[in-house]
């Protein structure tokens, strides 16, 4: 916010020639009056913008001499100078402009000399012969025609001379372009050159006042000449490939506009321009002058793009208005559309697709000019249902999926004009019931949401006739798209069609019913369902729906915002209301209305819709609700309320004092966030926070100094300035505390990102810019050195997110920093960064990274590095930057020397290298050090010379010593760890490989490390896992470290990558040489191609994927270089390296060093970065060079031992069509790399099927679009089979051909089943498609001829196949025909008479009625009365074939499935009989399912060990058909006299898992929805007293799913039903039963675990309310689950195991948590508390989320609802471990316990026994490397943040309570634990290294956190001894240094 500062217009200065200069020097008069004087001041001026001055001075002046003036020779001379002057700037310079517009006024009497003088200037320019000079007379001549009577009039006399320079220079540049072949950056100024040449001839026709004469077009004439030679030029570019298409395009328009100047008489251009286009130009009739400029235009073979560019001429240069051409007009407009049509199924080039759309929408824009006043016949010809319009809806149809957003929006312009043509033409009906409307209306509601084009066309649509018909059709539209606003890529559609509709409905209202009743129907339609996403929808939706849809609905109705805020608060009162008084909350598991209202109220403060924030608080929410919403358990609940204090419509509003508070509060609990997106939502809110502070500030300073003495009347001054000032300078150093607070020890990443982003918002709104009068805050002036070490010591996070803001802030301080440095401890940073640099652990060395910058730009390096730099000279204004440069430089030199000794150390033996200094991390150092620096602006040039030669040359040393262990075949194995003899000879042959390449002595055989001083080689003679390394290094201790495979790849891989990227930031950022001895840049030509020969040949060799993948990121970075290099020869060298690499591919064999696994390793990166760098404007011909190699390499191999290119090609192809980068160039190509991974897939050679798979799933994403949801089968990855083979027709003929070949021999009679390994690929393209209700009835790409081939896919062999060809056929069966399609499948399955039949053929058609039958059942927009009789005739087909269901059927496959579909037609019938009609018992159908069950084997049973192939799934369809039944049997009265086959007890007892298990999973969904008391009837009568079964069942199963269903529905049953049948059941007691159920939850696996544990638990519940008396019979029992629900909450347990804890807390919490008469012991209770808070700081969300409710019950339990004022409130895991803190001390002292639970709780301040044991272990323990072996880590969680809350709520506790320990003894054995503890950590910290917070990180932290714990327990201590006052015994403790307390936490009082 604010205003920004106007950039200050740059102007280049005038000069003029020499000549010039004297002559006006020659003619200034002494005086300096005369215009000579005033033009030679001027151009000895060096400032543009003064000389503009001078120049608007000019005429004025000229108007004060008189008309004899004219003679004079001073005049005449200064005209000419001006005319040189003018002529003489650039076209893009202000002054020209200024000049010619200040000419423009000239006196008339000055005006034949001046346009002499031009005419003269001119004339000398247009004889100008250079050719690059071309372009600026060019510009001159266009100029002069731009508003500049002078220029214009010079024109006109020089036509002809101009005309002929412009044929001159168009032939001349076009010349000089084929020339400068393989130079593109000169070939792309020159194209310019040739567009802006035809551009101004164009003008040139246009204005010229000559050319609207016909004096000129006598053949003889000049003129006519030159316009001939024009018009041929002006064809040669059109029909010419090579040019830029936009030169192409230029050319067709300049064609017909000189075509349309030239003929004669005008009648004729139509007919002219009609045989051209359809290549029917008569020769004898023809003018000569036409045929000879444009007979390459009337062959028939002009090219496509010629055509279409013809076409676009014609509708732009000839005048479409008013039927101004007649009936020849009407017919040229038809016949343009056919032609367009034609060349919209041959155009395939993403370009000249986006020109043909364009000229499309053009063409409807004509028509539309036309239609206004043309003939009842084109009216015909153009209405809705004639050919054109159907075939520009096709095209509409085709392409409004299009990837390319601007063709989508051409299509939009496309259907609102056709909408419009069809209006005119029938103009004066009523548009509402004409068919064409109703039709269009209709077909587009019928088509799916996800379809983007269906938004565009229904918003045109209701522009045209209305919303109110759309909405008789269905009411229920606006929820239907409101429910898709969760996917992104609709949501922008989505909202712009609501915007339309409720804009046109409330129009449409206004003006039809009265004024009181209208706005409440609109409320209803567009207000209700909004307010329903917004209470109820996902978090995305709402997200969404607030971003996009709500600013509009407010914008245009700002009035219903009190609507919505009434009926949102009445929600919230209602529901509070409900809360209080039911204990139970689990209804409150929404965002709910709270959540809707503050979405609402930020949307309307921030575009200004509420007209003060007084309003706000005091009207329309209260301070409660806004606290509430800013702890909400939801995090955009949180975002919008945050979102209301800090967004305002505008940005000098005052900030109260409320909103201070309210955002310090939110402060305070909301850093802490894992949501990337909402820290930065909240970090941009708070920064737009802080710029309303800086704003209103100055206004508030400059009222305070208004002296006016009354009190102005304003909002803003509602209190003093001052003190409002006051109050934000006290705000914004609150929130710095908090903020550098939150960066404790052991904060987490989030806490930190969210601080720093933070603290730089307030350092980058609140800095101190010149000329500034006020600053209300400065950053600055509350940082001190504590605080200044805290933003050092963020570099120690493992997350580079965090260091890059801590440097930036840093920097942002740089002044500040001064103060705090001590030479001493910047001295210990330097060493220790240098220690850090060669650390194994790769983070480390970007900790170096930050620490050497920051030392760099701090200036704080030691002085010994200086010695070898030289100082540099400069004034104060460059002596940071100079600084900066002499810093940078010694550190690169230093590590530089470092650097070249650990390679030479390297060389001797790379492991050495790898356990102790892995060389990686100096030259990220030295890379880090380079970014920083402006490389283009050096000033020390002749001392960095030398070193970027040494840069390089170490950079290729250290690269040979790594790239054998690269490049081998096996780079993540090189350290030999095997004996036996195989290993053994995989190993020798690796070395082998890889040996003569290496100079180490280590790789000659395979050898063993063993531990000594020196690196002594022994034969391998044992198997190790690990070679220890111990190496004495001078000046240090003995170091002994572990060498393991992974540490020496790592070493080799990160060295490589490191070398990658700083060569490539060299190439990018240095400046060039362009010869070795010049002075000029860094670089020379000849290092550029060493570190392109290097990048190549790592590319081409490397084999591990870390390596090859940050080679090419480097090498991209060279090649965008060369490419935008001036030197040719730099230029050329990608397409050299192109051309090299594809012919090495073509001729690669099995020998070839050419990695051809590991998907061809670097190979495809080296292409991607070659042609990804290609310029996009251009022509792509390297793209299209390499793809026609690739394609060709990539089809099937004759000869199938020399696989490899085409293995090569396959993967290079598919790494093509992965990159974005080239974006639509690649998809011409997309249909031939269907073609080779379809073929390659048919390989007999395993490698090239793999990367035909590879390839083809890279094609289907190119294609579909990347998959955004886990429905493999979703419509959003899918296309129309028109727009499919529309963009990709090679491959209609293609698929249909290979389905064929496929369908023909899938069932042949040979034995050998032939499975057709390409059928896969083809199904899974074709499923993909689906036809669309807008393709209408016939197409030459329509999809019916693949139906009978799917269709015959079905019979294949293999079982996958034929599923995939069933769901393929689906899409292919219009909605409409699927009943027709059952039928006749069903219709081909043979009867139980027939005696030949194969089981596959059956197996794959019942598929595919299966597939067709759920599809249908599916659909929408089908009236019940028809969808019911259809499927009655289903039913009727389907008991003809009965047989197959049946015993008589001996396959379980074909069986199960034909079960299937008896079971999917109950499902449909039954949902389509809403009046419970019975339709299948009318059609016999129930009685012969129950004929196949009462003969199925869940009856009789199955012989022993009866295994058959589909038996699982058979018995699964039957359990389910036979499970219908029951319930159908028992829905109905008189069922129960009827004899059912079966029970549910019989199938509950059934042998087979899988029947038990459906039968358990349908009768527990019935016994949760009763549980829920969401079933409408209760239980099912059939279900009741099954408790005894269920207790039976459980202790004989064996199966763990079906155990787990019975315990859940034991769990969901009613305890009392069952419990006391458990003696007379199951032998045993209430009481063992429990037991047993504990038993089960501690041993069993984590599913049955957490169901036992809820199950025990409501048996505790149950035992405990109804044994009131006698709980203590159970009190064993009771302590075994409290033991059980803490074991369940332990952070190394599974998800599932503790969210089952968080249930069963919850559940229990108002009887163990906060009963106000205790159950449990006091240590019980207070360790299912401690579950509690451990819960709450999980890691996982799901986990802390779940855990909030309890906190919520505990709060909300009348003894507790007091003791906070977030009682039945939905609250974040941030602030309830604050809350349960609370909850839990106002218990204790109700239960009167302080005494026994003081010293637990202390217990908990001061830590775990063992938290100590492990700082002094890993202060000791020998420092192992295990690299790839992570320890669990706790990313969420903050132990000082627990400490904090804990300390603060027991002091608290203490202080309200008064209560002191009764004798000194019962805190003697804490308070003598806590004094060792400390003596303990003083002796810890003194043993601590130099600068141990970088060095020795985590040791430093555990000890820092240990130290705060025991400091806050100390301070409880003392406050229980009356010493609270004194900080004496508290602090003489320790014994550690200074500075290692200011290490601490900062501010610590503050944080307790």
């Amino acid at each position: 916010m604010g205003i920004k500062k106007k950039k200050e217009m740059q102007v280049a200065v005038l000069t003029i020639c020499h000549q010039d200069l004297e002559t006006l020097k020659s003619f200034a008069d002494v005086e300096g009056k005369n215009l000579a004087s005033l033009l030679l001041h001027c151009v000895q001026l060096t400032d543009g913008v003064s000389q503009i001055h001078y120049v608007k001075q000019i005429v004025p002046l000229l108007e004060k001499v008189d008309k004899n003036g004219v003679c004079d020779p001073t005049i005449q001379s200064c005209l000419d100078v001006l005319a040189g002057i003018y002529l003489s700037l650039s076209l893009k310079n202000p002054l020209k402009k200024v000049l010619s517009s200040s000419l423009n006024s000239l006196p008339e009497f000055f005006l034949t000399a001046a346009i002499h003088s031009f005419t003269s200037r001119l004339q000398e320019e247009l004889n100008t012969t250079d050719l690059y000079s071309y372009r600026k007379v060019i510009d001159n001549i266009s100029s002069c025609m731009e508003n500049f009577n002078l220029g214009r009039a010079s024109v006109n006399n020089l036509l002809k001379n101009v005309l002929r320079f412009l044929q001159k220079s168009l032939i001349e540049i076009l010349e000089e372009n084929r020339k400068c072949a393989g130079n593109h950056i000169t070939q792309t100024q020159l194209m310019n050159d040739l567009l802006v040449g035809i551009r101004v001839s164009m003008v040139l026709i246009q204005k010229i006042q000559d050319f609207q004469e016909d004096l000129w077009k006598a053949s003889s004439s000049p003129i006519w000449q030159n316009m001939c030679g024009l018009l041929s030029i002006f064809t040669k570019f059109l029909i010419d490939d090579d040019l830029l298409q936009t030169v192409q395009s230029t050319s067709g328009l300049a064609v017909i506009l000189f075509i349309k100047t030239m003929l004669h008489p005008s009648e004729k251009i139509p007919h002219l321009i009609s045989s051209l286009l359809l290549h029917s130009v008569d020769c004898t009739s023809t003018p000569e002058w036409f045929m000879s400029s444009c007979r390459s235009l009337c062959c028939p073979d002009v090219s496509e793009s010629a055509l279409l560019f013809l076409c676009q001429g014609t509708l732009a240069m000839l005048d479409w208005r008013n039927g101004s051409m007649g009936p020849s007009g009407e017919a040229l407009l038809l016949d343009t559309a056919h032609v367009l049509f034609t060349l919209s199924s041959q155009i395939k080039e993403p370009t000249l697709e986006m020109f043909l759309s364009r000229i499309l929408a053009s063409w409807t824009n004509s028509a539309i000019q036309v239609l206004e006043s043309s003939s009842p016949s084109l009216r015909d010809s153009l209405n809705g249902n004639s050919s054109i319009v159907g075939r520009l809806l096709e095209y509409v149809y085709t392409h409004w999926e299009h990837p390319l957003d601007a063709l989508r929006h051409q299509t939009k312009i496309m259907f609102r004009n056709l909408l419009q043509m069809h209006q005119l033409t029938v103009e004066g009906a009523d548009l509402v019931p004409d068919p064409f409307f109703v039709e269009l209306t209709e077909s587009l509601l019928r088509l799916e949401w996800h379809i983007k084009g269906k938004y565009t066309c229904l918003g045109c649509l209701v522009e045209c006739i209305g919303i109110e018909h759309i909405l008789a059709i269905d009411k229920t539209i606006p929820s239907q798209i409101l429910e898709v606003m969760g996917d992104q890529s609709l949501v922008p559609y989505a909202s712009d069609l609501l915007e339309t509709m409720f804009k046109n409905h409330k129009s449409h209202l206004k003006s039809q019913t009265a004024e009181s009743t209208w706005i409440d129907q609109w409320h209803e339609t567009w207000v209700s369902p909004l307010l329903f996403i917004l209470c109820e929808g996902n978090l995305d939706q709402k997200s969404y729906v607030i971003d996009y849809y709500l600013p509009k609905l407010l914008s245009y109705s700002p009035e219903s915002l009190q609507y919505m805020v009434k009926i949102l608060q009445t929600s919230i009162d209602a529901k509070t209301g409900q809360e209080q008084s039911f204990s139970s909350l689990g209804s409150c598991n929404s965002r709910g209305a709270l959540g809707a209202l503050m979405a609402c109220l930020r949307i309307a403060r921030a575009h200004g819709y509420l007209q003060s924030a007084a309003d706000t608080w005091e009207n329309l929410v209260s301070g409660a609700r806004i606290k509430q919403g800013l702890v909400h358990h939801h995090c955009q609940v949180r975002i919008d309320t945050l979102g209301l204090l800090c967004e305002s419509n505008r940005s000098t509003e005052i900030v109260s004092v409320e909103e201070m508070q309210w955002i310090q509060f939110f402060i305070t609990y909301n850093l802490n966030s894992h949501s990337p997106g909402v820290r930065q939502q909240i970090c941009s809110l708070l920064k737009k926070l802080f710029c309303r502070i800086q704003e209103s500030s100055q206004v508030l300073y400059k009222l305070e100094q208004s002296k006016s003495k009354h009190e102005p009347q304003n909002e803003l001054t509602k209190q003093h300035p001052s003190v409002s000032l006051q109050q934000y300078k006290n705000f914004m150093s609150s929130i710095c505390n908090s903020l550098f607070e939150a960066l404790f020890p052991g904060s987490s990443y989030s806490t930190r990102f969210s601080a720093l982003t933070i603290l730089g918002s307030i350092a980058e709104v609140f800095h101190v810019p010149e000329g500034r009068i006020y600053a209300v805050y400065q950053l600055s002036h509350d940082i001190d050195v504590g605080r200044f070490q805290t933003l050092v010591e963020c570099f120690t996070s493992t997350f580079e997110d965090v260091k890059i803001l801590a440097f930036d802030l840093l920097m942002k301080l740089s002044e500040t920093a001064v103060h705090f440095q001590d030479s001493e401890k910047l001295q210990g940073l330097f060493q220790a960064a240098l220690e850090l640099s060669t650390s194994t652990k790769p983070y480390d060395c970007v900790t170096a990274s930050y620490l050497l910058n920051f030392l760099i730009w701090q200036d704080a390096l030691p002085s010994s590095l200086s010695a070898c730099v030289t100082q540099l000279a400069c004034g104060d204004g460059d002596r940071s930057a100079a600084v900066v440069e002499r810093n940078t430089l010694m550190v690169i030199k230093c590590l530089m020397e470092n650097l070249e000794e650990e390679v030479s150390q390297a060389e001797n033996s790379l492991l050495q290298a790898a356990a102790s200094f892995p060389m990686y991390g100096r030259v990220h150092c030295i890379t880090g050090a380079l970014q920083k620096l402006p490389l283009n602006s050096l000033r020390l040039v002749s001392e960095w010379k030398p070193v970027v030669e040494r840069l390089l040359l170490m950079s290729y040393r250290l690269s040979a010593v790594v790239s054998p262990v690269i490049q081998s075949s096996s780079p993540e194995g090189l350290i030999p760890m095997d004996t036996d003899s195989e290993s053994a000879n995989r190993l020798q042959m690796i070395l082998n490989e890889i040996q003569p390449r290496d100079t180490n002595d280590y790789f000659n055989q395979a050898k063993i490390l063993k531990e000594c001083n020196n690196f002594d080689m022994k034969d391998l003679n044992a198997s190790v896992l690990n070679i220890d390394i111990s190496t004495e290094i001078e000046g240090k201790e003995e170091k002994t470290c572990d060498v393991t495979a992974q540490m020496v790849l790592v070493c080799c891989w990160r060295s490589m990558k490191e070398v990658a990227l700083l060569l490539g930031m060299l190439c990018q950022l240095l400046p060039m040489r362009s010869v070795p001895e010049s002075s000029d840049g860094l670089l020379t030509v000849e290092q550029v191609k060493e570190i392109g020969d290097y990048f190549k040949q790592n590319l081409l060799r490397s084999r591990h994927r870390g390596a090859f993948e940050l080679a090419y990121t480097g090498f991209a970075k060279l090649t965008e270089v060369l490419n935008r290099c001036p030197n040719v020869d730099l230029q050329k060298l990608p397409v050299q390296w192109l051309l090299s690499v594809l012919e090495e591919i073509k001729c690669s064999d099995p020998s070839s060093k050419l990695c051809a696994t590991r998907r061809s390793a670097g190979i495809p990166f080296y292409i991607q970065a070659l042609l990804a760098s290609e310029p996009k404007k251009g022509k792509m011909d390297l793209l299209k060079i390499t793809m026609k190699e690739l394609i060709s390499l990539a089809g099937p191999a004759d000869d199938l031992q020399s696989t490899v290119p085409q293995v090569h090609a396959l993967n290079i192809l598919r790494a093509l069509f992965r990159d974005t980068r080239l974006g639509e160039n690649i998809i011409p190509y997309v249909a031939d790399g269907a073609k080779a991974a379809i073929l390659g897939f048919t390989s007999p050679v395993w490698a090239v099927r793999n990367s035909s798979t590879l390839l083809f799933s890279a094609l289907i994403t190119r294609i579909f679009g990347v998959k955004r949801g886990k429905d493999e089968h979703s419509k959003t990855n899918r296309m129309t089979g028109r727009e499919f083979f529309s963009r990709f027709p090679e491959l209609y003929p293609f698929l249909l051909k290979q389905l064929e070949t496929v369908a023909n021999t899938v069932d042949s009679d040979t034995r050998e089943p032939n499975r057709h390994p390409s059928m896969f690929l083809l199904l899974l393209v074709l499923e993909r498609l689906y036809p669309s209700p807008m393709d209408g009835t016939s197409s030459a790409l329509s999809m019916g001829p693949f139906v009978p081939f799917i269709m015959r896919c079905g019979r294949s062999p293999v079982y996958h196949s034929r599923e995939m060809a069933a769901r393929a056929l689906v899409p292919f069966v219009m909605i409409d025909h699927i009943p027709n399609t059952i039928q006749t499948l069903l219709a081909t399955l043979p009867s139980c008479t027939d005696q030949c039949f194969r089981q596959n053929h059956i197996h794959g058609t019942l598929l595919q009625v299966f597939h067709l039958l759920q599809a249908y059942s599916d659909s929408k927009h089908r009236t019940n009365s028809d969808f019911q009789h259809e499927l009655t005739d289903i039913t009727l087909c389907t008991k003809a074939k009965l047989w197959l269901a049946k015993r008589q059927n001996p396959c379980l496959v074909t069986r199960a499935v034909y079960i299937d579909i008896l079971f999917l037609l109950t499902c449909c019938l039954n949902k389509s009989t809403k009046d419970n009609q019975p339709v299948l018992e009318n059609l016999g159908f129930w009685e012969e399912v129950r004929g196949i069950i009462s003969a199925s084997e869940l009856i009789t049973g199955f012989p022993n060990a009866f295994k058959v192939p589909g038996l699982p799934q058979y018995l699964q369809s039957l359990t389910r058909l036979a499970i219908a039944a029951v319930w159908a049997a028992a829905a109905n009265s008189g069922e129960r006299e009827r004899d059912v086959p079966i029970s549910f007890s019989q199938l509950l007892e059934s042998a087979f898992p899988e029947v038990r298990s459906l039968t358990l999973e349908a009768l527990l969904e019935k016994f949760l929805l009763a549980a829920s008391g969401l079933g409408e009837k209760g239980l099912p009568p059939l279900l009741c007293n099954m408790g005894e079964k269920f207790l039976l069942l459980a202790m004989k199963e064996s199966h763990p799913e079906c155990f787990c269903k019975i315990l859940k529905i034991l769990h969901y049953m009613n305890p009392s039903e069952w419990l006391p049948q458990t003696e007379h059941c199951v032998h045993l007691t209430p009481k063992e039963f429990l037991i047993w159920t504990m038993d089960i939850a501690s041993s069993e696996r984590s599913e049955i675990q957490s169901v036992a544990l809820r199950l025990a638990s409501k048996i505790i519940s149950h035992h405990m309310q109804t044994c009131v008396e006698n709980r203590e019979l159970i009190a064993a029992e009771l302590k075994q689950w409290v033991q059980l629900v803490i074991l369940s909450c332990e952070d190394h347990l599974p998800t599932e195991s503790r969210l089952a804890a968080v249930e069963v807390l919850t559940r229990t919490a108002p009887l163990f948590l906060t009963n106000p008469r205790p159950v449990l012991e006091l240590q019980d209770t207070l360790a299912l508390w401690k579950c509690v808070l451990t819960l709450l700081q999980s890691e996982e969300q799901a986990v802390r989320d779940a855990a909030t409710k309890i906190v919520t019950t505990a709060m909300s339990q009348e003894n507790t609802c007091q003791s906070t004022e977030f009682a039945f409130c939905q609250v974040d895991a941030s602030i309830a471990l604050g809350l349960a803190l609370a909850v839990l001390c106002d218990l204790l002292q109700q239960w009167d316990q302080l005494a026994p639970g003081l010293p637990i709780m202390l217990g908990w301040l001061l830590g775990e026994s063992d938290d100590l044991m492990v700082c002094v272990e890993s202060m000791h323990q020998v420092e192992e490397d295990y690299l790839f072996e992570k320890e669990a880590v706790n990313f969420w969680a903050e132990t000082l943040i627990f400490v904090k809350y804990l300390c603060k709520h027991l002091l608290s506790l203490l202080s309200t309570s008064g209560w002191r320990p009764p004798s000194p003894e019962m805190l003697c054995h804490l308070q003598r634990m806590v004094s060792e503890q400390c003596r303990l950590l003083s002796q810890l910290f003194t043993e601590l290294p130099p600068a141990a917070e970088f060095v020795k990180t985590v040791e430093f932290t555990r000890l820092c956190i240990q130290k705060e714990r025991t400091v806050a327990c100390l301070r409880l201590l003392a406050f229980l001894e009356g010493k609270e006052g004194q900080d004496t015994p508290v602090l003489s403790v320790w014994d550690s240094p200074a500075e290692v307390r200011q290490l601490t936490l900062p501010r610590t009082e503050a944080a307790f």
